[in-house]
């Protein structure tokens, strides 16, 4: 079986490297995608080599339609064909906020990367990977948040309603492209121990609200990427249009 490449977003750190790494010891080839730390995605890329894979870090600012076009460009020059897109690059809150305290620029800026942007990703990889289109099929993964169904209150409400949206994007999309060879899902993690939080302003969030979940700890990265990297297997061959939970029974 001739190796595919992976494309995956906001992967120098937290679960996209985690499921950098993952993909990659299940055989795929990883585009290890970054905005702004090449030093971690460098640190990623070296990891997989380490263990014998194939793997190259990419820039892209998602915000940007021409950049994300570019990153699909990029990857089809430098590695294998497309095979899958983990979509988990997204935009946080820089604080704890309310609706009374967002303006604007505050909204659309984080919901062109967590919604526009991925949606650019998914129309680039179904591009490549539809059989209608010449492609051989795939998988994308959009990576969403529990924060979807529970609003996330006097937290960042508009990055829970950007997640909403990639469930809702999620599905119809599957249905648009599912005689097409593709499959889309997406994954919800609940609280992951993960920098995130510490770039919310609440560095200390882990250690406050692990004890109170049902399992009585925040999850991992690690087990976060099991999910995708399951996902876009053919494992899952028969699994489209839905949403996976990992939030340890939040």
């Amino acid at each position: 079986m001739s190796q595919n490449t992976v494309i995956v977003t906001g992967a120098s750190g937290g679960i996209g490297a985690a499921t950098a790494l993952l993909a990659a010891a299940e055989g795929w080839a990883v585009a290890v995608h970054y905005r702004t730390d090449p030093e971690g995605a460098e640190k990623v890329v070296a990891d997989i080599k380490t263990l014998g894979g194939l793997a190259q870090a990419f820039q892209a600012d998602m915000q940007e339609e021409a950049q994300v076009v570019d990153l699909f460009r990029a990857v089809d020059d430098a590695l294998p064909p497309l095979g899958g897109l983990v979509n988990n690059a997204a935009r946080v809150a820089g604080q704890a906020m309310t609706l009374a305290e967002m303006d604007a620029d505050e909204i659309n800026g984080l919901l062109r990367v967590n919604v526009t942007g991925a949606m650019i990703a998914a129309r680039e990889a179904a591009a490549r990977l539809s059989t209608a289109k010449g492609g051989h099929g795939g998988t994308i993964v959009n990576v969403s948040s529990l924060a979807a169904v529970h609003g996330a209150p006097k937290l960042y409400v508009h990055y829970a309603a950007a997640k909403a949206a990639i469930d809702a994007f999620t599905h119809g999309f599957a249905l648009e492209v599912a005689r097409e060879g593709i499959r889309v899902m997406s994954v919800r993690p609940g609280l992951i121990d993960t920098p995130i939080h510490a770039r919310a302003g609440m560095a200390s969030r882990i250690e406050k609200v692990g004890p109170r979940m049902p399992m009585g700890r925040a999850g991992t990265p690690e087990e976060v990427a099991q999910a995708i990297v399951w996902l876009l297997s053919e494992k899952a061959s028969y699994i489209t249009g839905t949403t996976l939970d990992v939030g340890g029974g939040a």
